[in-house]
């Protein structure tokens, strides 16, 4: 016999023995293979066969699910005692529990995870429990969208939204990171105030805008990222303006707030907060360069402040210069900008109102709520919403900022609201273009309790000629 009749015959007799089997009842490869695992299933349970409805009754090759790495299927002829391939045969197909036991894992979007997987949820860890359940951490985080409803439904005055560079954070990181300003101490806070003369006939604008009076000398926010250095931004943000204005926009510097954070050491921590008095009393002694030439480098809190890289030197007739190079080796400049003492302002709305429209800009401390993180537009009034959460979502920390002008607005049942423009120090993606506007005359958050103001320290040289 040829061997191509031998290989015909070969596969006729396999044919035949196959067709006998099949109306024989006589089990298949498939069906007396031994299942996935050896002794059951012990992955995690998942609804891999209710999920696509692939439960089949009677025999149906084609009935097949995707089981991790491979294919099972899940029709009753796969009813083995040892295994079922898929996890949700017993109950789904059968309605009794498997006859074998599972072994601990967890369920997630119809997936499993093994015991000791882990996932996050915005600001909370959660870890794949031994008795097959998730164990998650019960943090207050700093963006809570239960909050951010509650605000956009209540008739408080401003919006909320969810910043994408909060996501993640916990309320205490938030405030501990991006904060960063120390209460005065009582000795500062009963220094004398400077009061303006207001004369009876003084008219204030109801509006104003420090950038439309100066324009090209008012600085746009600064962002302090998480460093809790709050302390020099808004230092530094107000010396620039104050310097700019009076020297009749001459000189428009940038300061650096780096500058401060580095060098500024005497009672201060750096990004891990500091005394608006000692960046004063820095800024008068010793001075600080741009932030072109000395830029922001220290984008997280760290134990300690990059070492101080500038120190400065008299060069006559007032004139400072540092004794060392930029540490930008791209700018040459380094000339150290000085201011005079700086001077506390009286809380009172009108006489800060007067200073900010005859000087510029001025510095504020400000008592930051957990749902000022979530400041998007409109005039901010701390709101009572996360009350009914309990303590641990109600935190709140000192903060300081710029005040660069004033309004009022029209409400709806015909009564003003009178409010501050203020810059802050978490970048421009935040609030309105990195600014807020917050309630007037009310002391709202402590703004009006210690405001300051300072003088550029120009000479004549610095004027502009004509």
């Amino acid at each position: 016999m040829s061997g191509d009749m031998r290989a015909l015959l070969c596969l006729w007799l396999v044919a035949q023995v196959a067709q006998v089997a099949l109306s024989s009842g006589v089990r298949t490869r498939r069906e007396l293979g031994p299942g996935l695992y050896q002794h059951g299933v012990y992955d995690a349970g998942g609804s891999y066969c209710q999920r696509g409805d692939v439960c089949c009754h009677g025999r149906d090759d084609g009935c097949t699910v995707p089981y991790h790495d491979t294919l099972c299927y899940c029709d009753l002829f796969c009813n083995r005692t040892v295994s079922d391939c898929c996890p949700d045969f017993w109950e789904y197909c059968l309605g009794i529990p498997a006859p074998f036991p599972k072994a601990s894992g967890c369920a997630r979007a119809g997936l499993n995870y093994p015991t000791g997987a882990t996932y996050r949820e915005n600001c909370n860890l959660c870890t794949c429990g031994p008795g097959g359940q998730w164990q998650c951490e019960d943090h207050a985080c700093l963006m809570d969208g239960e909050l951010i409803d509650a605000i956009n439904r209540g008739n408080y005055g401003w919006r909320a939204a969810n910043y994408s560079h909060f996501w993640g954070m916990t309320l205490e990181n938030g405030i501990r990171h991006r904060l960063g300003t120390f209460r005065p101490s009582p000795t500062v806070m009963n220094m004398n105030e400077i009061h303006m003369s207001m004369d009876s006939n003084d008219v204030l604008p109801r509006h104003f805008d420090a950038a439309a009076k100066w324009p090209g000398m008012i600085h746009e926010p600064l962002d302090q990222g998480n460093c809790a250095g709050s302390w020099a931004f808004s230092t530094a943000a107000v010396a620039s303006d104050r310097i700019s204005i009076h020297s009749m926009g001459h000189m428009t510097p940038a300061l650096s707030p780096q500058n401060l954070l580095s060098c500024d050491t005497r009672n201060q921590r750096g990004c891990s907060g500091g005394r608006l008095d000692g960046a004063w009393w820095y800024l008068r002694r010793r001075g600080v360069v741009t932030d072109e030439c000395y830029p922001f480098t220290s984008q997280q809190s760290q134990p300690a402040a990059p070492p101080c890289m500038m120190h400065s030197r008299s060069t006559g007739r007032g004139k400072r210069q540092a004794t060392a190079r930029c540490p930008n080796p791209q700018t040459h400049s380094n000339e150290i900008y000085q201011s005079t003492p700086a001077y506390r302002l009286s809380s009172s709305e009108k006489e800060i109102m007067k200073e900010l429209l005859e000087n510029g800009p001025v510095q504020a401390i400000l008592e930051v709520h957990e749902d000022f993180f979530m400041y998007k537009s409109g005039i901010y009034r701390h709101t009572p919403v996360a009350e009914g959460k309990g303590p641990k979502h109600q935190r709140h920390g000192t903060h300081s900022v710029k005040i660069t002008g004033w309004g009022e607005e029209q409400l709806p049942d015909g009564q003003t609201q009178k409010y501050w423009t203020a810059a802050n120090s978490w970048g421009t993606a935040w609030g309105e273009g990195g600014h807020f506007r917050i309630a007037r005359g009310v002391n709202e958050c402590e703004v009006e309790t210690f405001v300051v103001g300072v003088w550029g320290r120009v000479s004549m040289e610095d004027m502009p000629h004509k």
